[in-house]
């Protein structure tokens, strides 16, 4: 299948990409591939913006499980954001790509607030814009603040950089036989629960006709090749007619 071309996009990277082969952390090795990753797809004339989970260095929902205060603990999570989002930032700039980072939870010493019509200009002057700390609410996943942002940002899709190569029908991890979606509806994935993105993520892109892009980010330069057409992956979006 053809997959159509999107010029403005928002990238949803997990914090768990950044870790590289470790089990927490930043690993600046890996960072620095997938700043060059988004500086290709710059390159190849895309306009992006950037959500960046913090799993990496810490899950509120986990914590709160463990006994943690929910409010606190996602807000401990929104702070991990920033974190990562200071480290892909400085990975592009070393490469010469101008970026600006901007934060739901202001802290002005060290970013932006987050200010739609300030972002939409930096986009305008071809720099990456960094959507940090969530939606600076708790309760919500950095997923929903993806979803949301790329509303926001009239993106043309929200692109979900994970570890596999797109939508199954069961955990290809576990499941020998999980068969892999080339397109699925909006609709599909929350009634059959498929664990692409929270249920609020994907009903506020259902609700925005913002299709959702699921590929493999770790694989080298699959970024670049889901963009122009090629590569593996999986379309979330509305059902036609």
């Amino acid at each position: 299948m053809t997959r159509p071309r999107f010029n403005r996009i928002l990238l949803k990277l997990s914090g768990e990409v950044l870790m590289g082969n470790g089990q927490f952390g930043i690993d600046p090795a890996t960072v620095a591939r997938v700043a060059g990753e988004i500086a290709a797809a710059k390159d190849a004339g895309h306009e992006l913006c950037v959500v960046v989970g913090g799993g990496n260095i810490f899950r509120g929902l986990a914590a709160a499980a463990k006994g943690f205060e929910r409010t606190s603990a996602d807000y401990m999570g929104m702070l991990a954001t920033v974190m990562n989002a200071l480290a892909v930032q400085n990975a592009l700039e070393q490469i010469g790509v101008d970026t600006r980072v901007q934060s739901a939870i202001p802290m002005s010493t060290v970013c932006e607030p987050f200010i739609r019509r300030r972002a939409e200009r930096h986009m305008e002057k071809g720099r990456i814009v960094i959507f940090a700390a969530g939606t600076g609410n708790p309760y919500f996943t950095t997923d929903s603040a993806a979803a949301l942002r790329a509303a926001e940002m009239n993106c043309d899709a929200l692109f979900k950089g994970t570890s596999v190569d797109g939508v199954y029908d069961a955990d290809p991890k576990k499941v020998d036989t999980a068969k892999r979606y080339e397109t699925v509806s909006f609709n599909r994935v929350l009634s059959d629960d498929l664990k692409v993105m929270d249920a609020s993520a994907v009903a506020l892109c259902r609700d925005n006709n913002i299709p959702i892009v699921v590929f493999n980010i770790r694989e080298q330069g699959n970024l670049a090749r889901v963009l122009a057409g090629d590569g593996t992956a999986t379309i979330v979006q509305n059902e036609e007619g």
